[in-house]
């Protein structure tokens, strides 16, 4: 049959940098060894198995600034072997403990061979450097790496341009830095897009973004082909959007293929089930109980009950959805294709996160997807955006509207009750460090640190997490003091550079603890002449 439409899938892969060297241990770290655990191994496994299968697949992953710089840092990469090292002590002691319950045993020995997998990924194959195997698939075409914000600081409330240039010049510095070649492509935070940012990626170097999909409809002159086609900016970027029919079929909380009840209970863990003094070794040193993992329960119903997980049958059920997956976008391209008279583009963004972490089997949809799509049908075509525009130069021009993909899709999600206070105080901020920049052309060496790290702290108070946890009432207490103690530095540090008292200990030690991005030049903030 003929080629009848693209299909592009996007994970956008970020985490907050949450780095505390400080602390022996700290809860929020976890956050990263989940995600290298349960989301970005396993996505570098199926890449490595598919590659070595000859299955060609193509992906767009974003990963932003601050998960590339934790993950090339050791400290990090210490600590997250120390994780592992102790899930597969865990897991062990979970092989022999369930050997009498058939029912969880099979599972029991699913994870010890996982998180010894896991292990030997990151220690033995990739020498506890991640960043090697994104590199290694970027190389061969089947990674489409791009970039996003620096700390992933949402746009359209930085109000300040050379806030917004800083934002995208050091995610690109960064982008280079780590993974040897300069973005093509952005995920902008949040897909918080505002007209006239694209005349600074157009600045940056970045060919094309992706916005959420009333971004273009509500563009203006109205798109011809809807988000079935990208758009032109007047600047010459391309704007891609999304598709909301093969978003829903993953997102959606009721129609959603992680919401099936053979797939593993998220919320079920042994952290909170067994006895204490049984886990105590492997929760929080402080002895909190939090999850582990380790997991034994499938979603079942919509009640409390659980039953046991069966990881034979949730693998058949995300084959299953993936073929039902494929044959979705196989009609919607056909349907589509007669309604606006060209192949569509069929773009499907989700956080990367979403699969392994949150949707334990999601890993395993993708590549049941990747291979069907290869084995199976020629109708559709995986692609990724530079191969399009290269076949499909001539575009619309449009201008986006203001957009976001969050709550109610515009910027309530990130300037609302719980965290509007968060502004006032990193606008001034922001207005400080421009000054700052416009001030010391020539700084002493001191002086020159002292200007570099602030420019780290305004970055790091910035980031959308911070005004989104808050939002959504999970972990406020800690965004509320990181978007404090990167304010409080700032304003110290930018005293202190005007009355020449800089406390070289001090700063030695900020510099230490928020280290992200050594290789700042305070400069990029400043105004342009």
């Amino acid at each position: 049959m003929a080629e009848n439409g693209y299909l592009m899938i996007v994970l956008h892969a970020h985490l907050p940098y949450v780095r505390h060297p400080e602390h022996e241990e700290f809860l929020e770290e976890d956050w990263f060894y989940e995600g290298i655990t349960e989301t970005y191994i396993p996505l570098i496994e199926m890449a490595e198995r598919l590659t070595n299968e000859g299955v060609n697949f193509k992906l767009t992953i974003s990963l932003t600034p601050p998960l590339l710089s934790m993950l090339a840092d050791p400290l990090l990469q210490e600590r997250y072997l120390t994780h592992i090292n102790r899930l597969v002590e865990l897991a062990e002691k979970e092989v022999e403990r369930t050997r009498w319950q058939p029912e969880f045993h099979r599972t029991a020995h699913m994870y010890l061979d996982r998180f010894r997998r896991a292990r030997w990924v990151f220690s033995e194959q990739y020498h506890r450097n991640l960043l090697d195997a994104f590199r290694k698939f970027q190389a061969l075409g089947k990674f489409e790496i791009i970039t996003c914000g620096a700390t992933h600081g949402y746009l359209p409330l930085a109000v300040n341009r050379n806030v917004q240039r800083a934002q995208i010049a050091v995610a690109v510095q960064t982008h280079q830095k780590f993974l040897g070649i300069s973005p093509r492509g952005i995920w902008l935070p949040e897909c918080g897009f505002e007209p006239g940012v694209d005349e600074i990626l157009r600045e940056n170097g970045i060919r094309y973004f992706f916005t959420d999909t009333h971004g273009i409809f509500y563009g203006t002159p109205r798109p011809k082909y809807g988000v079935y086609a990208p758009v032109y900016t007047r600047s010459g970027v391309a704007a891609f959007g999304r598709d909301v029919e093969s978003s829903k079929q993953v997102w959606s909380s009721k129609e959603g293929y992680p919401g099936d009840y053979q797939y593993r209970d998220f919320y079920r863990d042994i952290g909170f089930d067994l006895e204490y003094e049984y886990i105590r070794p492997y929760i929080h040193g402080e002895g909190i109980r939090i999850p582990t993992g380790i997991k034994y329960y499938r979603i079942t119903g919509p009640t409390d009950h659980k039953e046991p997980y069966d990881y034979a049958h949730a693998r058949d059920k995300a084959a299953e959805h993936a073929g039902n997956f494929l044959f979705n976008r196989q009609k919607q391209a056909e349907n589509l294709g007669r309604l606006i008279g060209k192949k569509p583009l069929i773009v499907s963004p989700y956080d990367a996160e979403l699969y392994g972490h949150w949707w334990y089997e999601g890993v395993e949809f993708l590549e049941f997807l990747f291979r069907k799509i290869y084995y199976d049908q020629d109708e559709i075509r995986l692609i990724a955006a530079p191969e399009y525009l290269a076949e499909n130069s001539r575009l619309q021009v449009v201008t986006p509207c203001n957009s976001s993909w969050g709550y109610k899709g515009y910027h309530e999600q990130w300037l609302a009750g719980p965290n509007d206070w968060v502004y006032s105080h990193v606008h001034k901020a922001a207005e400080r460090m421009i000054q700052l920049a416009d001030t010391y052309t020539e700084p002493e060496y001191l002086q020159r640190r002292a200007l570099n790290q602030a420019s780290r702290e305004l970055l790091l108070a910035q980031s959308s997490d911070w005004a989104f946890i808050m939002k959504t009432g999970t972990m406020v207490e800690y965004a509320a003091r990181r978007v404090r103690d990167h304010v409080e530095r700032f304003t110290r540090l930018y005293w202190d550079i005007q009355k020449n008292r800089i406390d070289i200990d001090w700063l030695a030690d900020i510099e230490y603890k928020d280290n992200i991005f050594p290789e700042i030049d305070y400069r990029v903030f400043a105004t342009r002449k």
